[in-house]
C-alpha cells in the first residue's frame, strides 16, 4: 500500500513539474496513464493558474472524464466551469454521460444552465433538457439514455453488429434490452447469452420476457432497494405505458445509497446536511438553529417539570443525584430503539405484521435491559448510600424508564412512517428530550408516591 502512495505522490509531482515548465507532452502523457477518479483527484488538488492549464492540455472529451469523478463540494463545480471558456465547457458536458451532465447542471441557476444548452450541439442539449425535466430524487432524474436497445425480431449477428456500433457510447453493455415496435421494453438479454449464441438465432429465442423495469416517477430510494435486492447492474426505466425511457446503472446506485445514508444520519443528529460544507459559521448555525430552539424549549419543559417536584427534592435532596442517571440511560435506549426502527423501514420491511413484530421485540428488550439495569442499579445505591429503598426506587425507576424510552425510541418513527413522514426526522436529540421528559414524570411520580418510606 505504502508503494501504491509512494507511486502516487511521484506521479503527482511529476505533473506539477510538467505544468510548472509548460511541458504539455510529458503531462498528458502522465496524466491520461491515470484511472479517471485518479486524475480528478489529481485536478482538484492544483491551484487557480494550474488547472488553466491543464483546459489548454486536454480536450474537452478527455476533461469530461475528469469531471465524472469530482464531486461538488461547496460550490466547485460552478467554480470550475466558471474558469472554463465557455464553448470548452459546453463541449465537456456535451461529451459527460448525460446523468452525470444533469447532475452537474442541477448545482447550476437556470439561467446558466440555459447559456451552455444553447452552446452545445443539439442532440447532446436535447438529451440532457429531456432529463432536467424529472423530479429531483425519482428514477428520472438519475437515469441515462445511452443504453443500448434491439428488437427482438432481429438475430444474434444483427444485435451484435449494433452492440459493436454503439458500444463506444454506452454506459453499459453488459445488458442489452430488447423493445417492440412500439418502443415498448419487452425482454432482456445479457452479452453473454449473445456471446455463447449462434449468428442466426433470433433474440426472442434467447431473450428473457421477464424483466424487472422501475417507474420514470418511482423514489431513487426504492429503485437503490431494488437493484440491492435483484443485484442488477443495470435496471431499465419506463413510462407508465412501458415505453423505454432508459436506464440506471449500479455506479449511480452507490451515489444514492451514500446520498440517503447521509441524509439519513443528518437526520438523526438534528443537522440539515452533515456533508454540506458550510462558507461560514452564520450559514451552519442558520441550519441548526431550528432543531435547537425545538430541543431548548422542550429542555425547558424538561426543567420546569422539575420545579413542579421541588417539595420533593427538598424533602429528599439525594434524589437529584440520580436525575442525570436516569434521564441519560432512557435517552441512550431510545436512541438506540430509534436506530433500529429507522433501519427496518428504511429497509423497506414496512408491513404491518413486520413492524408490530419489530416493536414487540424493542419492549422486550426493553424490559430485560432495564430489569438488570435496574438490579445492578439498586444494588449499587444501596451499597453506596446505605439505604435500601433509595436503591429499590431508583432501580425501578431505570426499569420502568428503559422499558417505556425504548418503546418510545420504536414506536415515535412508526407513527411517523405511516403519517408519511420521514421517519429519520425522529432525531437522536428529540427522542433524547422526549425520554428526559418521561423519566423525570416516572423517577419523581414514583418518588412522590412513596415519599413516606424515602424520609424514615
Amino acid at each position: 500500500m505504502s508503494e501504491v502512495k509512494e507511486q502516487v505522490e511521484l506521479e503527482y509531482e511529476a505533473l506539477l513539474t510538467s505544468l510548472t515548465d509548460k511541458n504539455m507532452d510529458e503531462f498528458r502523457s502522465v496524466f491520461l496513464e491515470q484511472h479517471p477518479y485518479d486524475q480528478a483527484s489529481l485536478f482538484i488538488k492544483l491551484d487557480f493558474d494550474q488547472r488553466n492549464t491543464v483546459y489548454q492540455y486536454l480536450s474537452p472529451e478527455e476533461m469530461a472524464a475528469v469531471f465524472e469523478n469530482i464531486e461538488d463540494e461547496d460550490g466547485q463545480y460552478e467554480a470550475y466551469l466558471s474558469e472554463m471558456d465557455p464553448t470548452f465547457a459546453a463541449q465537456m458536458l456535451a461529451h459527460m454521460y448525460a446523468d452525470d451532465a444533469v447532475d452537474v447542471l442541477n448545482e447550476l441557476d437556470k439561467d446558466q444552465v440555459a447559456s451552455y444548452l444553447t452552446i452545445m450541439d443539439n442532440e447532446a442539449a436535447e438529451e440532457i433538457r429531456e432529463l432536467l425535466h424529472y423530479e429531483e430524487y425519482t428514477a428520472g432524474s438519475i437515469m441515462t439514455t445511452e443504453y443500448i436497445s434491439i428488437h427482438a425480431h432481429q438475430t444474434v449477428h444483427s444485435a451484435m453488429q449494433i452492440l459493436k456500433q454503439e458500444a463506444p457510447n454506452a454506459e453499459t453493455i453488459y445488458y442489452v434490452f430488447v423493445i417492440d415496435e412500439d418502443e415498448k421494453l419487452a425482454g432482456v438479454i445479457s452479452l453473454r447469452d449473445l456471446i455463447i449464441s449462434e449468428p442466426d438465432t433470433m433474440i426472442s429465442e434467447i431473450m428473457s420476457e421477464r424483466v424487472y423495469s422501475v417507474s420514470v416517477a418511482e423514489d431513487q430510494e426504492e429503485v437503490a432497494r431494488k437493484m440491492k435486492d435483484y443485484n442488477f447492474l443495470a435496471l431499465p426505466v419506463v413510462d407508465f405505458q412501458g415505453h423505454l425511457l432508459g436506464i440506471i446503472t449500479v455506479d449511480d446506485i452507490v451515489d444514492v445509497i451514500d446520498e440517503e445514508a447521509s441524509d439519513d444520519y443528518s437526520k438523526l443528529a438534528a443537522v440539515s446536511d452533515v456533508d454540506s460544507t458550510d462558507r461560514s459559521p452564520f450559514s451552519a448555525a442558520k441550519k441548526r438553529l431550528p432543531w435547537l430552539i425545538i430541543l431548548l424549549f422542550l429542555g425547558m419543559f424538561t426543567a420546569s417539570l422539575i420545579g413542579r417536584f421541588e417539595e420533593t427534592l427538598e424533602k429528599v435532596a439525594i434524589l437529584a443525584v440520580f436525575i442525570p442517571l436516569i434521564a441519560g440511560m432512557a435517552g441512550n435506549t431510545g436512541t438506540q430503539a430509534l436506530a433500529v426502527a429507522v433501519r427496518k423501514i428504511s429497509l423497506g420491511d414496512s408491513e404491518d405484521q413486520s413492524l408490530m413484530k419489530m416493536l414487540l421485540k424493542e419492549a422486550g428488550t426493553g424490559l430485560i435491559t432495564g430489569a438488570i439495569c435496574g438490579i445492578v442499579v439498586a444494588l449499587t445505591v444501596f451499597i453506596w448510600k446505605g439505604t435500601l429503598f433509595l436503591g429499590i426506587l431508583v432501580g425501578l425507576s431505570i426499569l420502568a424508564t428503559l422499558t417505556v424510552a425504548t418503546i418510545s425510541g420504536a414506536f415515535i418513527p412508526l407513527i411517523m412512517h405511516k403519517l408519511k413522514v420521514d421517519p429519520a426526522v425522529a432525531s437522536g436529540p428529540f427522542i433524547t428530550t422526549i425520554n428526559d421528559i418521561i423519566s423525570i414524570l416516572i423517577y419523581f411520580g414514583m418518588a412522590t408516591l412513596f415519599m413516606q418510606y424515602l424520609i424514615k
